[in-house]
């Protein structure tokens, strides 16, 4: 009877206990504690946050590089409006890479001795020089008409040159550079009334005391002789190459036969 009597609803647990607070943990567990990255997941975390950033720069480098081609193909010189393409690394032979580096350098190196040339001219007309104003207006053409006649008729023929290595772009160097050589020697001289500061427009000018003029003409003079000895001394290292490699007039006669003139303007 005493177990009919006991209440089927009674609940197992004291009807004292609040039932807002919290139970006893059990035995061997704590209450979890606000976790921190140990020093290495954020050293790990800080390497993937870079490698997106970097994920995101080259595409936006490809995304430039795609609306370059589209607009340009794979032109990319001159900068500032590509018309052709050239890339020393990409299209020449390893083992020329450092001479055609240093030609195209010292193409570089005309480019600047022109525009100074042009300063001295300026200077030596300020100057008082009856033949200043033949100085300056030829050294005003010489740096409109050198720069891209040099490129074209030189320095792109020898970047063919080595590229394809065939003959008749290394005649094409020989013939144009030596001109370049016997203009670069001209400038050098610096005769008065000929577009040129070189050496002796220099010398009248310290000899006159027209100090700022003859400062402005040793650069130019130095620039003449930096970029011609150079190409003078490439030009016979050139020429070496060409003989080795077995190059001639018949081949090259050969080569125009086969492929024409308008092969020796494309990329192929």
């Amino acid at each position: 009877m005493s177990a009919l009597t006991e209440n089927p609803f009674a609940s197992t647990h004291s009807l004292d206990a609040n039932p807002f607070e919290d139970p006893v943990p059990l035995s061997g567990h704590t209450s979890p504690q606000p976790s921190y990255p140990s020093p290495q997941h954020a050293v790990r975390l800080e390497e993937l946050n870079e490698r997106e950033r970097d994920l995101e720069r080259r595409e936006q480098e490809l995304t430039q590089k795609a609306e370059h081609i589209r607009r340009f193909g794979r032109n990319n010189w001159p900068p500032f409006y590509p018309l052709i393409f050239h890339s020393i690394p990409e299209e020449i032979p390893e083992h020329h890479r450092p001479l055609m580096t240093r030609l195209y350098q010292l193409w570089f190196v005309l480019v600047g001795t022109l525009v100074v040339n042009m300063v001295a001219c300026i200077i030596i007309l300020a100057s008082g020089s009856s033949n200043g104003a033949s100085d300056l207006g030829s050294s005003i053409g010489y740096l409109i008409v050198i720069p891209p006649l040099s490129f074209l008729l030189w320095y792109r023929p020898i970047y063919n040159g080595y590229m394809k290595e065939q003959a008749l772009y290394y005649y094409f160097y020989f013939v144009f550079c030596g001109f370049h050589l016997a203009y670069s020697l001209y400038m050098i001289i610096g005769i008065p009334s000929t577009g040129s500061a070189g050496l002796i427009q220099t010398i009248q000018m310290y000899v006159k005391g027209h100090i700022a003029a003859a400062i402005v003409g040793t650069v130019a003079s130095v620039g003449w002789v930096l970029q011609g000895v150079g190409n003078a001394l490439y030009y016979r290292q050139i020429w070496a190459h060409h003989k080795s490699a077995g190059h001639s007039m018949e081949k090259a006669k050969t080569e125009l036969a086969a492929h024409g003139a308008k092969a020796y303007f494309t990329r192929g």
